[in-house]
């Protein structure tokens, strides 16, 4: 898959979880899929692109990416908190690496109205593999495991603001594994 191939991936990606946040999205007799209970929040966000000094330890990427996110409403009690599905995608506004994700997340909610979220799963890239440019990470494979953290506060029943993080890289699967960071606010629309 070429690098125009991935861009529109993930402008796809990006057009559907716009189209499901609208609710455009109908089922059976007009309903939207809100209200048929397929989709629990969608999240949008602006993060700092390959931010150093984290998880990776360094950056040679710039940039803002610009995140959204579909949580969707199966879930699994566990711990105190639920696990939910999670689709999502970053695009990078300096043509530097942009993403898609799935992810299992696991969300705690206090009583004070604030939330903890982390997770796991997996994250395509259009990034480089291998070092050929010291401008770019070298990420070592197309996949790579995505690990998100997320603390927030419920403004009201149904938004939602938080500061998200998230990690990805291959964990030394591939020769070569840079990683990267991202990092910075989002906000949430409870259905």
């Amino acid at each position: 898959m070429g690098a125009s191939d991935m861009k529109r991936f993930f402008i796809a990606v990006n057009f559907l979880m716009v189209t499901l946040s609208t609710s455009m999205v109908e089922g059976k007799d007009g309903e939207s899929v809100a209200d048929l209970g397929l989709l629990y929040q969608m999240k949008f966000g602006v993060l700092a692109h390959d931010v150093d000094d984290l998880w990776s330890g360094f950056s040679r990427e710039d940039g803002v990416d610009l995140n959204i996110e579909a949580v969707f409403s199966p879930a699994i009690s566990i711990l105190g908190g639920t696990i939910r599905p999670a689709l999502g995608g970053s695009i990078n506004t300096e043509g530097d690496t942009s993403k898609g994700y799935l992810d299992l997340l696991w969300q705690y909610n206090f009583t004070t109205g604030f939330f903890l979220v982390t997770g796991v799963g997996a994250a395509i890239h259009d990034g480089r593999r291998h070092a050929t440019t010291p401008a770019k990470k070298a990420l070592g494979s197309r996949v790579l495991f995505h690990i998100p953290l997320e603390v927030g506060y419920f403004i009201s029943p149904r938004t939602t603001f938080s500061i998200y993080f998230d990690h990805m890289s291959n964990a030394y699967i591939a020769d070569e594994n840079e990683g990267m960071d991202t990092l910075g606010a989002r906000f949430g629309y409870v259905f």
